[in-house]
Parts: C-alpha cells; structure tokens; sequence
C-alpha cells in the first residue's frame, strides 16, 4: 500500500510522544510533522510552525510538506491513541474506493470506561461546520495540493472539507480505529448553543462566507429574489391561531396557554392545542379551558403522530386563522405583544413566514446563558444559503396558512420545523424579528436535555438528510 505523511496538532509532551510511537514505526508512514505555535522536539518528527490549525495558511502550508500519497490529520485537542491496523485500513478502504477522504468511528474513554462512539455517514447535506469527522481524517493529497480557496483564520479547515466533497467522495468506516479522551462532559442540551456565543460570532462569519462560496459552486446558490404574498382575498374566522402540540406537559402547560390567552391583539385570534394522548393528566387539564371556549381542543384521530403530525392536524382544523403562530408546550411568550408583532410582520415584508428572537431562561422563567438568541446571522441577502449550514432557524415560527397546508410538515418530532423553513425560504421571504418574542424554558423535561450518542446521530442524520433533499431541490430549481 502506498505511505502517507501524518500532521499532529501537539497536546503535551507525554500524549504526543505515545501517539508518535505508535505511528512513527508504521511502514507506510513518510514524515510525521507536529503542529505547533512554538517549536517542538520529539524524535522521528518535524515540527511545524502552526499559530491556527484550522487556518487556510495553515492547509497551504501543510500541502507544501506533504509529499506521499495520502495526507493524515490528526487535530484532536485531546489525547488520541490509534487502534488496532488503524492506519493500514484507512488507506486500504481509500485505496479499494478512491476515496477523496476516509474517516472511522472512535471510542470515547471517559474515566475508567470506553465507550463507542459511532459517527453518521456524510452526505451532500452535511454542511453544517460542526460535523464530526472523529480524531483522524485520511485525505489524498492531491486534493490539498489543489486547495485554492479563500483565506480564512478560522474556516480553513471547513473550506478544505466543502472542496474535497466537491473532488470526489467522502468514506465512513464503520469501526472503532482511534480511541480519545472525553473533555466535554456537558449534556447535550448544554452544547447546542455554543455557536452563540460571542467570542465565536466572527468564526461563524466565516464559516458562512466559506459555506456560500461552496454552494455557488455546486449550483445551490439562491439569489434574493422572492415571491410576493398577498394576503388581500383571504377568507378566514380568525387572522390568526397559535399552535401548541403537547405531550405530557401537565406541569407547563398551562403557562404556555396563559402567555397565549394575555395577548393582546387588534385582530380576532383563537388558541389551538393538539393533544397527543397525554397520560399525565394534561387532557384533563385541558378540558375546562376547552369547556370555556377559551381553546380549541384537538385530539387527533391518528395515534401515530410525532410533533409534525400535529401540526398538519392544527393547520388544517376549520378554525385555523389566516397565520399560524407556534408556541411549544414548555415556553411562554415574552408579553402580551408578542402575537401582534408578528402578523404585523407578515403584512410589512409580504412574506411566508415569520420568524422571532427568544430568551433561554430556566423553569421558573429566570434569564440563563446565552440569553437572548436572535438568530443575526440570517440576513435578507443571505439568510436562505446561510440556513442551510447551521442546525435551527429560531423561535417563534408564524406561517402563512394557505402555503404551510400546500408544504405540510414531516410527522417527526425533531427538525420538522426546520425542513419546511428551508423549502419556505427556496422561494419566500422570511420576515425577521430580532427583539425578545419568547422565553424558552430549560429545564430536565426538555425532549433535547441529555440525548445519548445513538440519539443525537439521529438527529443529525436527519437534518443532513432535509439538508441534502433542499440542496438539491435548489440546483434544480436552478438548472432551469
């Protein structure tokens, strides 16, 4: 088999060094080189001056050392160990498909235990630039040879993954060849909004201006042009309805249902929830708000509904307004204003949907970090390519009815707001609203809260897949 040139992002002496030997005796290995800001001296390595790992500088600089076939990176902020033939069946699964890049499942030692650590298999719809590729990723270099994109301090990396799915096909090997120390502890519901913060906002441009410049170059790329919506000959008894599905919700519920009931509105609205067989007493404490005309209780015929099934329930009721206004069963709204600004939001932009700002704050609805989440990185001009790299659209969401029952939602329960958001956004305005509509509860009863590793890639799967279907549904739509 042909040998390869390894580049190790250098932890501590100790961890680096066992990786080193470990790999340095291979007789397929060319050169090991550890990347570092200031020198380093472990025997049977070069080391390479490194300021930024994930810089295009730094990719550049990486293709002018490597000179064998293939190029393995190892950028890990942990201490990786390697598997058994780790090496040799990465370049024999690149050798047997041709593969632009290989990438393998990992285990994730944490403490005195190993736990797997299964990964997803890339597809067009991978854009998000959070993907986990594992501890190691074996690339042919002539792709980094041929990497001629932007400079970027942080997007370097990113941009040479986005070309090399452009160059040919990206491989997941489905076994444990590495193994990593686990140093994030958090549960999951803690990591999703990491993005957020402000020390990662000039990162996130980045990632976006590297994540447009791919999609125009694969024919995905949408201009700001939209369609018009016109409201005028709409037939409806009520201008708007909000939407609440719930499932044993007994302990919130009835907050959502007050925060909704306060509004205070110069049209006529009414409140629909969709009751998805709770059996924790939330049907029964439903009924005398339904007994008093102040809900519209919906059971749905179909017990095999997930959130998005609900939804189609909601949206085509009778009784259903002219927009339709979600609120999750755990949240409230911000104030009694909240309803308001948002129809009015439709009639300003002439748009499909109606997207807020919310404010992450405990059970008891005190303010916690990251606060106020506002989504500022949709733009009008850009805003339908940009969604299409990162995980959610925000909240609250408001839909023109008449189109979201032409669109229907997916009957799941994660990402199903967010596949109809993208094929709004295909051809609509998404009217934006950057101040606080929503307080967003974080709680342990959150259905995200702390999902296993097997839940997660469930999820991410998912959203790759909506992502992957709008992606090509927009380079169509561009061919003609």
């Amino acid at each position: 088999m042909p040998q390869f040139d390894c580049f190790i992002a250098f932890y501590n002496y100790e961890e680096t060094t066992k990786l080193v030997n470990s790999i340095s005796g291979n007789s397929l290995v060319n050169a090991v080189y550890i990347l570092h800001p200031s020198e380093v001296s472990i025997e049977n390595t070069n080391w390479m001056e490194t300021k930024n790992l994930f810089s295009t500088k730094s990719i550049r600089n990486i293709a002018q050392k490597a000179s064998a076939k293939y190029t393995l990176f190892i950028l890990q902020d942990s201490p990786t160990t390697l598997g058994q033939y780790a090496i040799e069946r990465l370049v024999q699964v690149a050798e047997s498909t041709n593969a632009a890049m290989v990438y393998a499942d990992y285990i994730e030692k944490e403490g005195n235990k190993n736990v797997a650590h299964p990964l997803i298999e890339y597809q067009p719809g991978s854009l998000r630039d959070d993907f986990d590729f594992g501890p190691a990723q074996l690339f042919q270099t002539k792709i980094l040879n041929d990497f001629d994109e932007e400079d970027f301090s942080f997007a370097g990396y990113y941009s040479l993954r986005l070309a090399t799915s452009r160059e040919g096909e990206i491989i997941h090997i489905p076994e444990l060849l590495f193994s990593k120390v686990k140093t994030d502890h958090r549960n999951s519901g803690a990591k999703q909004f990491d993005y957020v913060q402000t020390n990662m906002h000039e990162i996130q441009l980045e990632m976006e201006q590297a994540c447009t410049s791919h999609l125009k170059k694969i024919g995905a790329y949408l201009n700001a042009t939209f369609k018009k919506v016109g409201f005028e000959n709409d037939k409806f008894l009520a201008e708007a309805s909000v939407l609440i599905p719930v499932f044993n919700r007994v302990n919130t519920i009835k907050d959502a249902i007050e925060s909704v009931l306060s509004q205070q509105t110069n049209f006529n609205f009414n409140l629909l929830v969709v009751d998805n067989y709770s059996t924790d007493g939330t049907t029964e404490l439903l009924k005398p708000y339904a007994a008093q005309g102040k809900i519209i209780h919906i059971i749905p015929e179909n017990k095999n509904l997930g959130i998005g099934g609900c939804w189609n329930e909601g949206i085509n009721h009778k009784q259903c307004g002219k927009f339709v206004v979600q609120l999750d069963s755990d949240d409230v709204y911000a104030s009694e204003n909240t309803l308001q600004k948002i129809v009015d939001q439709f009639y300003i932009d002439q748009c499909a949907m109606v997207i807020g700002s919310y404010q992450i704050t405990n059970f008891d609805m005190e303010e916690i970090p990251p606060g106020l989440i506002t989504h500022a990185e949709w733009t009008d001009d850009n805003g339908p390519n940009n969604a299409l790299r990162i995980n959610g659209l925000g909240a609250p969401r408001a839909f023109y009815t008449p189109l979201i029952r032409e669109i229907k939602f997916p009957n799941v329960s994660y990402g199903e707001d967010y596949a109809v958001g993208l094929q709004i956004s295909r051809e609509y305005k998404i009217g934006r609203i950057y101040e606080s509509l929503y307080l967003c509860r974080r709680w342990e009863g959150n259905s995200d809260a702390a999902l296993d590793i097997q839940k997660q890639n469930m999820h991410d799967l998912y959203k790759d897949k909506i992502r992957t279907i709008e992606l090509k549904a927009r380079i169509k739509q561009n061919s003609k």
